[in-house]
């Protein structure tokens, strides 16, 4: 029986793709591929252990052991980019311990999805990490080399220029972002779908006084209160369960939300899905 598991931060989990149907109240692109390939061929089982702010480190002690477990078919693993915001990561000890949640991954004979992360545009001040991302992205196209992986080449995708493909805080994708992320994915696997990138007009230029306006909101509503927890040493995924940590089979027709109705699963109780 095919079984897609899910392992990451909240890349994975969803963020950004608000739904409050669903555990944790978001969706997401993993959500999206599990659904796609359970219409392309009734019988996936879909796992996703994912949990937002997780570091490189929570996600091997915390969903390896597991993962391997449910003998997956399917693996897709994005993980790391939380540490590369962290002050003083180094990057070469980030991809051994990269490496050393691979290589136990890579041994099931699953098929092995990996990820680049993205430069995301969000302020000055976080361009001083773009050395320290490129990299981490060499690292891990190496390392999908070296293992047999697939790579989903996130930094790559142009697409990702437009800023309505972010959601409010910049550092996550919006719900667009996440059914083309899911594209992407399909493409790699050679999955039929009819997900595709949606058809906007160009973006209108904010005016001076519109983007010191939405300056001070995203600091307001994002920034300070990101600031405030990491000084208090605490993430929204300390007490926050993964969305789907057993595997479930996902109906071929009404997906993920047809599931939840039918069995009266309830959203996990979150908050608002800052990094």
């Amino acid at each position: 029986m095919p079984r897609y598991v899910a392992l990451g931060d909240s890349f994975t989990e969803g963020v950004g793709d608000q739904n409050i149907h669903l555990p944790n109240e978001v969706r997401g692109w993993a959500d999206r591929v599990a659904e796609k390939l359970a219409k392309d061929q009734p019988g996936w089982e879909y796992a996703n252990l994912a949990v937002r702010s997780k570091r490189l480190r929570h996600i091997a002690a915390e969903q390896l052991e597991p993962a391997l477990a449910l003998r997956p078919t399917l693996i897709t693993l994005y993980a790391g980019g939380n540490d590369i915001l962290d002050a003083g990561t180094s990057v070469p000890q980030l991809l051994a311990a990269y490496e050393d949640l691979l290589a136990p991954l890579a041994a099931t004979g699953a098929r092995l999805l990996l990820f680049t992360g993205y430069d995301v545009n969000v302020t000055p001040a976080l361009r001083l990490l773009r050395k320290r991302h490129q990299l981490y992205n060499d690292g891990v196209r190496c390392l999908a080399g070296r293992y047999g992986a697939d790579l989903v080449d996130y930094w790559a995708f142009d697409a990702y220029e437009d800023r309505r493909m972010w959601g409010p805080d910049r550092l996550h994708m919006s719900k667009a972002g996440h059914k083309y992320m899911a594209s992407r994915v399909l493409d790699l696997l050679e999955v039929h779908h009819s997900v595709k990138l949606k058809d906007w007009e160009p973006a209108v230029p904010l005016t001076l006084r519109e983007w010191e306006r939405a300056q001070r909101r995203w600091v307001h509503d994002w920034v300070l209160p990101l600031a405030g927890r990491k000084i208090r040493r605490v993430t929204l995924g300390d007490n926050l369960p993964p969305r789907w940590p057993t595997p479930v089979m996902v109906p071929p027709k009404g997906g993920l939300r047809r599931l939840v109705k039918e069995q009266g699963l309830p959203p996990a109780a979150s908050e608002s899905p800052h990094r």
